[in-house]
């Protein structure tokens, strides 16, 4: 891909001439040369340099915004790619709506913002007042600022005496659209702001079906597929954090839109707290998609000239189904918020201690497991809870982040010595927002924790949360980390949170949820910033915060606490949705899962995890011989695909409710890796063609069957037999493989086939 031309020429002093404010050549590698543009079009009408509209292009997808002075900014047209030649005011003119009788006599204008002052009467996107006045702003556009691809946009409302500003970014490849509103108060007293959606944004009502993402505890990241209907599809969360039971994005389709084809749209609310998203169908039959953070009550009180900045919305349209979405966000995680430097550097498979040995610490032991893990090819040891203070059990010890000399008289210097000395990372499990009032830290400083005078605290995991917005508590903690990474050879953080934030009020008595992940983050980044080539895993009670928020502080996400393979075909594709593998932690759990106490062979648990993070969390030394040999070559197997995996493109394949498929293709289609899950039984005697999508029509592929190692159909010969997949494997075109597909074998259910395409 070449780099991006920009060039900005005045606006144009004629009638209904546009400007061109930038052009972006691009050139794609991945589609044979063909060289798109990307434009911001400012309109001058009548002879005034006056910005009405604003047009951003992407190859596939086309966002106008409309920005006159004096009206509310809205949005004009979102969806599939434009001729640059349209005039806009062509579009404008086509929209217009009409009132009808027992509504208003004019149709209500839409806006980012859906304040009250504009008289909707099924819904607002924003909420402040001054002592009960000052309710009903209406924020008109003042100024536009341009910058490449790009774009401040401010509004103001002189009456109410409030500025909201909207930075707005279109990213000319992907066509992902960023946006981030700031509130700020400019009148004399106080401004209490008890709901701002971040933007709400239009979308075609031929968007009929809504996917969000649910689940509980070790089942996170559920799609539940719903029909829109008349009413609003609200979900809401008050955790504290991002949640087990609503993830911050939602996608509207069309309704035979699926993996491979059909339109859809997706948003991402950037934010690891409480959040609010909705979808809202009007009776004039237009739909907006509304996120943004949930603010408690009193939670934001904005004193004259302060701001309040939203999280941000990262969104984008395909018109090529519901993986070619994901493929969008997966670029934008890997191209905005992952570290230059963290990408470069393969993912080293991982070993966790926690199932192993939980709290059961013996420095003998563990140099065992080491051994023992760096034999079967491990590269990075991680301890987790237990090495600290008086933690024995999950009942005391957590705050006091010093060693423990009852468990590692020493030190943990040995521990790390001899793992660092096999060849392996040493990373560390910390837990620093939360407190056991077993602590010396709770001892100490018992008004350190977040609360509401008067009220008990709900039980939760025998552990309080501390009010880390408070500078000397933030403080405390990063000292704390800080001394262990200094006086250690540890390249790897697991940072973990156990419990939801059930009363976040702080010390004078207010609301502090959203602050408090604002000095999450602030802590994150000041460890990242003292210790650059420390790795951070978001981790909390499994996938409950493993949002994009959260990623541009930290380096991987820990996708759930259960690790039962047929759990995790589930739950790491839900994930994928959003978030690329490379970044969703995958780890082989022991052959009876603690959580499900179900039992799977080592084959499914170990292609099951390949396909993502790679790491292990079984107790090493008492695997069987051959389990351990097993082990040791899908760990050889992933490191050998593990750039593939890692930097490919994911494709979700549609498959019957039975099994589980998709793969990853080379960018330059070179290459491909394919899963396919058997996760219950077939109806049918046998079961469908698997459809290799997103390989090359036009060349000659070779496919082989390559997990698990020489496996044979229940009946034989099936394709895989008479094809010697297993072998050498067969030729085929990628239009055949894509078109006509295999024919799938008969398979036990918890069976994982691992298919690898290569170009000949």
């Amino acid at each position: 891909m070449t780099g991006l031309e920009h060039r900005n020429p005045p606006l144009l002093d004629a009638p209904y001439c546009s400007a061109l404010l930038l052009v972006a050549k691009l050139e794609h590698v991945f589609e044979k040369a063909t060289r798109l543009i990307c434009a911001i079009v400012a309109i001058a009408i009548e002879g005034e340099n006056i910005l009405r509209h604003m047009r951003f292009d992407a190859p596939d997808s086309c966002l106008i915004l409309a920005c006159a002075k004096g009206a509310p900014l809205s949005v004009l047209y979102w969806g599939a790619a434009l001729p640059l030649g349209v005039d806009v005011a062509e579009l404008a003119r086509l929209s217009e709506r009409q009132g009808m009788h027992g509504v208003a006599d004019m149709s209500l204008p839409l806006s980012l913002a859906m304040e009250p002052g504009l008289g909707h009467p099924m819904f607002h996107g924003f909420a402040a007042h001054r002592d009960g006045k000052d309710w009903g702003s209406v924020f008109e556009v003042v100024k536009v600022e341009t910058r490449d691809h790009n774009a401040k946009v401010i509004c103001r409302d002189e009456r109410t005496r409030l500025g909201l500003a909207y930075e707005i970014d279109f990213d000319g490849v992907s066509g992902v659209l960023r946006i981030q509103s700031t509130l700020t108060n400019y009148g004399a007293t106080p401004l209490d702001l008890n709901d701002m959606m971040t933007a709400c944004l239009p979308v075609p009502d031929t968007m009929t079906d809504i996917i969000g993402l649910t689940g509980r505890w070790t089942q996170e990241f559920r799609q539940e597929r719903v029909q829109r209907n008349a009413a609003t599809y609200l979900r809401e969360n008050r955790s504290g954090r991002t949640s087990h039971f609503s993830y911050p994005a939602i996608l509207l389709a069309a309704a035979d839109s699926n993996e491979s084809s059909g339109e859809a749209y997706g948003f991402h609310l950037a934010f690891s707290g409480n959040h609010r998203l909705r979808v809202d169908s009007l009776t004039d039959g237009r739909v907006l998609t509304s996120l943004g953070a949930l603010l408690l009550p009193g939670e934001v009180r904005l004193a004259p000239g302060e701001s309040y900045a939203s999280p941000e919305i990262v969104a984008a349209y395909s018109d090529s189904g519901l993986s070619a979405l994901s493929r969008k966000f997966h670029e934008y995680v890997r191209t905005k918020l992952l570290r230059p430097d963290m990408r470069a550097k393969p993912r080293p498979v991982h070993y966790n201690t926690w199932e192993a040995v939980y709290f059961g610490h013996d420095v003998a032991t563990l140099k065992e497991l080491a051994t023992r893990a760096a034999q079967i090819g491990v590269e990075r040891f991680v301890l987790d809870d237990g090495w600290f203070g008086g933690r024995r059990h999950d009942r005391a010890g957590l705050g006091d982040w010093t060693v423990s000399r009852d468990v590692y008289p020493d030190g943990l210097g040995p521990l790390v010595d001899h793992v660092t000395g096999l060849g392996m990372e040493f990373g560390l499990w910390f837990e620093p927002e939360m407190v056991n009032p077993d602590s010396d830290l709770y001892r100490a400083h018992p008004d350190w924790i977040l609360g509401v005078e008067g009220v008990e605290h709900v039980p939760f995991r025998s552990q309080l949360a501390l009010d880390i917005s408070r500078p000397e508590v933030a403080d405390y903690l990063f000292h704390a980390i800080d001394a262990i990474l200094r006086d250690h050879d540890i390249s790897y953080i697991k940072w973990d949170m156990n419990r939801d934030l059930s009363h976040p009020g702080g010390q004078d008595g207010r609301a502090r949820a959203f602050a408090q992940v604002q000095a999450l983050y602030n802590l994150l980044d000041r460890v990242r910033s003292a210790h650059p080539y420390v790795e951070i895993e978001s981790c909390s009670s499994g996938g409950a915060r493993a949002d994009m928020g959260v990623l541009a502080h930290s380096d991987r996400v820990w996708t759930s606490d259960s690790n039962d393979a047929l759990d995790r075909q589930v739950i790491q594709r839900g994930a994928s949705f959003f978030l690329p593998p490379e970044v969703l932690g995958c780890h082989i759990g022991p052959a009876k899962c603690h959580v499900t106490g179900r039992r799977l062979s080592m084959e499914m648990r170990a292609a099951t995890a390949l396909m993502g993070h790679m790491g292990l969390e079984l107790n090493l030394l008492t695997e069987r011989a051959a389990d351990l040999d097993m082990l040791k070559k899908a760990i050889d197997l992933h490191k050998k695909h593990r750039a593939l995996l890692h930097e490919g493109d994911l494709y979700r394949l549609d498959s019957a409710p039975q099994l589980i498929a998709s793969g990853v293709v080379a960018r330059d289609k070179s290459e491909a890796f394919y899963s396919l899950a058997y996760v219950a039984s077939d109806a049918q005697v046998l079961p469908g063609r698997l459809k290799f999508d997103g390989l090359d029509p036009e060349r000659p592929y070779r496919l082989q069957l390559i997990w698990p190692i020489d496996w044979q159909a229940v009946k034989g010969p099936s394709a895989i037999e008479t094809l010697n997949l297993t072998g050498k494997g067969a030729i085929f075109s990628g239009a055949v493989l894509m078109q006509g597909g295999l024919q799938l074998p008969h398979a036990f259910p918890e069976t994982c086939l691992l298919f690898y395409v290569a170009a000949i």
